[in-house]
């Protein structure tokens, strides 16, 4: 069956529905396996910063920042395994040290900390009295008081984050956990809460993201082709909103691709009416069969495979030029990317 950017427009406008289907059955989701990218702590590595801390504080019998903060500099790991426990991410701690201890940690300090402490998890810290040790110091003072008291009465109607199995008594909950260990039931309840691998998810957002671009990057790059890719909210005359690649570059625009990997089909229809309004500057001043510079899009994940109507705009809006990462392989061949090989 041929792909809708192997074949005429005309035949692409008489048979809209089927290359529809042709595009939607190349579409995959990204959903099950996801790349681990830098700083990935495999649960080893965590373990032993939960044993670190666990012989630290005399199995939680001795939760005060002068016994953790010892651990932590031998062991980094532990200061994230002290987060988990309170259930925060590493922005939500920072604000929450800052207005406990009157500290200031910015969101950014605090998830330079965090990232620096997963790059090397095992990777002694420095002592040396500056600002990143008081901001550490911070941080744990913070936990140990709130761990002391658990979480406080609210009305029925809210819900404190700390109200949770392992910490809603303090460290008393902390203790019961550590000896007995957690009910199946209660994990479960966790991941409905708050959904398995969200904060691996988050910090890989953008390495997710750039599934797509960097296949195009590999594909120009392997043809020879020059290329410019613009950088987030960049402006490029004759451009109102920057294509993600011009070809050969935004003085001469033979070529423009947009790129997108989205699980989420508001997300993919942003894209495709970033990719209509491509097709309509391609066309002004311009006959209907002769536009200024070709639109490609290239796509992937399920968010583009779910509404037909979507599709339908955005094989019009390129003339059918719509690829995936199933046959990427076939972009420079399939557009006037030929042209420009010069490998």
């Amino acid at each position: 069956m041929p792909y809708p950017f192997a074949v005429s427009f005309d035949e692409i406008q008489a048979n809209l529905d089927f290359y529809v289907d042709q595009v939607f059955a190349c579409l995959t989701s990204e959903l099950l396996v996801m790349p681990k990218g830098p700083g990935f702590v495999e649960f080893a590595v965590f373990d032993d910063g939960y044993e670190a801390l666990k012989r630290a504080t005399s199995n939680f019998q001795q939760v005060t920042a002068e016994a953790i903060l010892p651990a932590v500099y031998q062991k980094p790991i532990g200061l994230i395994v002290l987060r988990c426990i309170l259930g925060f991410t590493p922005s939500e701690w920072a604000y929450f040290a800052s207005r406990e201890t009157g500290i200031q940690i910015s969101q950014s300090a605090a998830r330079t900390i965090d990232r620096k402490i997963r790059m090397k998890p095992d990777a002694p810290l420095r002592e040396n009295g500056g600002v990143t040790e008081q901001r550490i110091r911070a941080l744990v003072e913070a936990a140990c008081g709130i761990l002391a008291t658990g979480a406080p009465s609210v009305p029925g109607d809210r819900l404190h984050r700390l109200d949770k199995p392992d910490t809603a008594a303090g460290i008393d909950s902390v203790r019961s956990f550590a000896d007995l260990g957690a009910p199946y039931s209660v994990l479960l309840y966790e991941r409905f809460l708050g959904r398995p691998f969200a904060g691996h998810r988050d910090s890989i957002s953008k390495l997710i993201g750039n599934i797509v671009e960097n296949a195009i990057e590999d594909v120009l790059s392997r043809n020879g082709i020059s290329f410019r890719k613009t950088k987030r909210a960049e402006r490029l005359p004759g451009f109102d909103q920057a294509p993600d690649f011009v070809i050969p570059n935004e003085i001469n625009p033979n070529v423009v691709i947009e790129a997108k990997l989205t699980e989420e089909h508001g997300t993919a229809r942003d894209k495709v009416t970033r990719v209509q309004h491509l097709g309509s500057l391609s066309l002004l001043g311009q006959p209907p069969d002769q536009p200024k510079f070709e639109v490609v899009a290239c796509i992937a994940g399920r968010g583009f495979g779910v509404r037909r109507e979507d599709m339908k705009k955005l094989l019009l809006a390129t003339r059918g030029k719509v690829f995936t990462l199933q046959n990427m392989e076939q972009l420079v061949e399939m557009t006037r990317l030929r042209a420009f090989r010069a490998k």
